[in-house]
């Protein structure tokens, strides 16, 4: 098996409602950009992540439609899909072809064009990634289940609303800072628990929003890393995946996420790295609850301790771990097809130092977590700037 690394990043200008922009076209911008970041002439290969865009868009076939529209045919390209964590899949997927001497040069990119649909048709399609005969069927939504999770978190650990809302306010600190972001704006603790409740105790603005965005990768072989391209490599060290029952009912313990804590000891394994060594990670905040407990998942923060961990800033830019210095899917949005592709380039970008105001200062080792679903599905990757 070969080393893998990135050796291009790619993202829309801005995330957000793209009116003016067709799903192709989205998926577009950004490959050439990430063909352009590395300065390689051809693609041996492309995988594209994306969840729904049969429903969102009325467009399923992606493989073949992207490498046409991106001027790329007759090679070969696929549709990935495992929810929201199907750009997280995508990139393991060429990942493992890079790695087995399949391809030298290998596109990865994640899209979704969410906004096509009213707000009842995007739940409707959102509702796919959850089990559809015992939660779907019943009425139970991404929000309903994510506030079971929040309550019982709360009722064993006595983590809080305050500390909810904690990171909703960092992450749109963060992505106040970023000019990609869907919401780039500060909001105060206040803000987050006098906005509307959605499913108790989870207020709007402890959700992620609906958004258009892409973003892609090029990989190569590590050895030919700096031969190719004109950006500095970034190696992708580790990467596991792992996967759970979709049904809650199925599931033991609803204070913990099994799949991300699997998928983080099989990548921890694969790079000789421990949670301590990791100096940023961007990680799947699709609620506020999420992310503090992938972070204890992923042995970032003590079982528990998550809550307090973001309020004492513990995860914040210039604290221990910083999480989420893109603003996460909180702020910069979550293209669900997208969002695990635009985490890697986020972690690549800040392990090269090109990440400005939101930089995070001597970042050699970062980690990305991305999952489907209330983590049935989760992905995680470590890279290091070589």
């Amino acid at each position: 098996m070969r080393d893998v690394a990135i050796i291009g990043v790619g993202m829309n200008k801005q995330w957000g409602e793209l009116w003016d922009k067709s799903l192709r076209d989205l998926f577009v911008e950004a490959a050439l950009s990430a063909i352009d970041n590395a300065g390689v002439d051809h693609i041996d290969s492309m995988y594209v992540g994306c969840m729904s865009s049969g429903l969102f868009c009325g467009q399923e076939h992606l493989g073949a439609l992207m490498a046409d529209y991106l001027g790329q045919c007759p090679i070969p390209a696929t549709r990935v899909e495992s929810a929201c964590a199907s750009g997280g899949a995508a990139v393991r997927a060429g990942l493992m072809e890079v790695a087995c001497g399949m391809s030298d040069i290998v596109l990865v990119g994640g899209v979704e064009k969410m906004t096509d649909v009213g707000g009842d048709e995007a739940t409707f399609a959102l509702a796919m990634a959850a089990d559809q005969e015992w939660e779907a069927f019943n009425g139970v939504t991404f929000p309903g289940l994510y506030a079971m999770m929040a309550v019982a978190h709360m009722h064993r650990y006595g983590t809080t609303v305050k500390q909810l809302a904690s990171v909703a306010v960092k992450n749109h600190a963060n992505g106040a800072k970023n000019p990609r972001s869907q919401f780039p704006m500060k909001i105060t603790v206040d803000t987050v628990l006098s906005s509307v409740m959605v499913a108790d105790p989870l207020h709007i603005l402890d959700c992620s929003p609906i958004t258009d965005g892409a973003a892609a990768l090029i990989l190569c072989p590590a050895d030919q890393a700096r031969k190719l391209s004109k950006a500095q490599p970034v190696k992708i060290i580790g990467s596991g995946q792992a996967s759970d029952s979709i049904a809650f009912h199925s599931r033991s313990d609803l204070t913990t996420i099994p799949s991300t804590a699997k998928a983080a000891a099989a990548a921890y394994k694969m790079a000789g790295k421990k949670p301590e060594e990791i100096q940023v990670c961007e990680v799947h905040d699709c609620f506020t609850i999420a992310e503090i407990m992938v972070t204890e998942a992923l042995g970032l923060v003590e079982k528990g301790k998550g809550g307090p961990a973001v309020e004492a800033g513990e995860t914040a830019i210039g604290g221990r771990t910083p999480v989420n210095p893109s603003g996460g899917l909180k702020a910069k949005g979550h293209p669900v097809g997208a969002t695990g592709v635009a985490q890697l380039v986020e972690v690549a970008e800040q392990l090269r130092g090109e990440s400005g105001d939101r930089q995070v200062q001597g970042a050699r080792v970062g980690l990305t977590q991305n999952m489907g679903g209330t983590g049935a599905s989760s992905i995680v990757h470590i890279l290091e700037v070589m």
